[in-house]
Formats: structure tokens, sequence, C-alpha cells
């Protein structure tokens, strides 16, 4: 499963939801919108202005540190 994470410096939700997905072993690839500016516009065009921002097979993309989905994807 390709599980994406869209998180920024200093954000205490994108800590805590890359931590829950290390922790219950779900590979996932970070995208830091510090590092590449051009993520946040790819947010925006998907409705986000907030992050972290989760995307996975199979579950609609949400954003914040949501346990309940993150279950869903670590199931």
């Amino acid at each position: 499963m390709k599980v994406t994470v869209y998180s920024k410096n200093n954000c205490m939700q994108c800590k805590m939801t890359k931590r829950f997905l290390s922790e219950h072993n779900v590979d996932f690839e970070e995208r830091n919108i510090n590092q590449n500016p051009e993520y946040v516009t790819y947010l925006k065009e998907k409705g986000f202005q907030a992050v972290p921002v989760v995307e996975a097979p199979g579950i609609p993309a949400f954003y914040g540190f949501r346990p309940d989905q993150l279950t869903q994807i670590a199931g």
C-alpha cells in the first residue's frame, strides 16, 4: 500500500501521524511542504488548508492527526 504524508516542520500533528504509522509498521512517503513548496499548490487544489494530509488507497484523503483513520490504514 502506498501511503503519502504531507507535513511541515515543527508540526506536532505531523509528528504524531508519522509516529503512529511507524509504530504500526506502515510504510509511507513523507512530503515536506517547507522543503518542497510546490506541494502547497497541490494540497490547495485538493481543498486542504492544513497539514498533515494523508493519502492512502481505498480511503478518502484526510488531514490532521486522526487515529480512527490511521487505524484503518494500519489494519
